[in-house]
């Protein structure tokens, strides 16, 4: 990111040199997410961050050299890096939950390639080995989305376990990047049938692929046959990665009276909260956010044991114009990976 409102340019810059409790990373692959069209398309003064600065904040890759402080990595490891970085002195950033950074709203980044270098690189530096997470030989593009997309998914799966007993349901809506993963998380930490919806076919598909019970495209009767595979109740959870005023509704019409709704999508929706109303009694609303440290080793432990595999749609970095193009069309497959030539 050179300039506010542009696209972002393919420049040359200095290998890092790390001091101090840094790590540097060679990048083997590095994900690209809507989160970086929307930190690419923000206007000046948008977001805190100061520019240039490198993009990607889904990266995998292997230590080559550290700092004279670093410790807990050694040269050769191969890892993922935990993306939000916080301020890294709170009690949240001290028990691994970068993501609820209490310091948060006072910092000029939110993490790797939000404000700091990210991984749309051939290195990256990382201010500490904390943020790094051992992947063995995981392949690494199937590594490097679970940084992001992996663990968000995770993370609003996880809040909404207790809640996903035998005999429950739960609806994803949009099997993009996230979704799939969703819909594969669920099936392997929960006794939940998982229904899911997307506007297109092959989203469809791959829901199929990963696991789904039972996928729809979405119509006008979409929440009528979605009650009607939960047993006429309703859905127990329902997980939006959408977010558009139409998902909300979805969710809302198919929620049954104390479900749990996690609204994680950016799509512009809202909901508007109040009794009476029309959202269902007992309705509880969490709005996950990325996840902690000690959940990406256990979206890592999926991985590497077959239950958790990410589809991806390859690009060398020199293509990242091309790749950023597919992405905004809604062409892209799955999640969208950058190689280093």
């Amino acid at each position: 990111m050179t300039a506010w409102g542009e696209a972002p340019a393919s420049v040359e810059v200095e290998r890092p040199v790390p001091h101090g409790a840094e790590v540097l990373v060679r990048v083997e692959a590095a994900g690209l997410c809507r989160s970086d069209l929307h930190v690419m398309d923000a206007p000046p003064g948008a977001l805190p961050y100061r520019l240039p600065f490198t993009l990607g904040h889904e990266i995998a890759g292997q230590v080559t050299d550290l700092g004279p402080d670093a410790d807990g990595v050694a040269a050769g490891d191969r890892v993922v890096v935990y993306g939000p970085w916080g301020c890294g002195s709170c009690a949240r950033c001290a028990a691994g939950s970068g993501n609820y950074c209490d310091r948060r709203d006072t910092l000029a980044w939110h993490g790797a390639g939000l404000g700091r270098d990210g991984g749309m690189a051939e290195y990256l530096l990382v201010p500490s080995a904390r943020h790094l997470v051992p992947i063995g030989d995981l392949p690494a593009d199937q590594a490097a989305p679970l940084s992001d997309a992996g663990l968000t998914s995770y993370h609003a799966v996880s809040g909404l376990r207790p809640a996903l007993g035998e005999g429950t349901t739960a609806v994803v809506i949009g099997v993009g990047g996230l979704g799939h993963l969703a819909v594969q998380i669920l099936r392997a930490t929960t006794e939940s049938r998982v229904l899911a919806v997307d506007v297109r076919e092959d989203a469809l598909a791959l829901a199929d692929r990963s696991g789904a019970d039972f996928s729809t495209l979405m119509r006008p009767d979409t929440a009528r046959a979605l009650r009607a595979r939960s047993g006429d109740v309703g859905a127990d959870a329902v997980l939006d990665f959408v977010g558009t005023a139409q998902t909300l509704e979805l969710a809302v019409g198919v929620l049954r009276p104390g479900g749990e709704l996690a609204f994680v999508g950016s799509g512009g929706g809202s909901l508007t909260v109040a009794k009476p109303g029309v959202l269902p009694a007992g309705f509880r609303l969490s709005l996950p956010f990325w996840g902690t440290r000690h959940e990406l080793a256990g979206v890592v432990t999926l991985a590497r044991s077959g239950a958790l595999r990410v589809e991806t749609e390859h690009f060398p970095l020199s293509a990242a114009a091309e790749a950023i193009d597919r992405l905004r069309r809604g062409a892209a497959r799955g999640r969208t990976v950058l190689v280093p030539n």
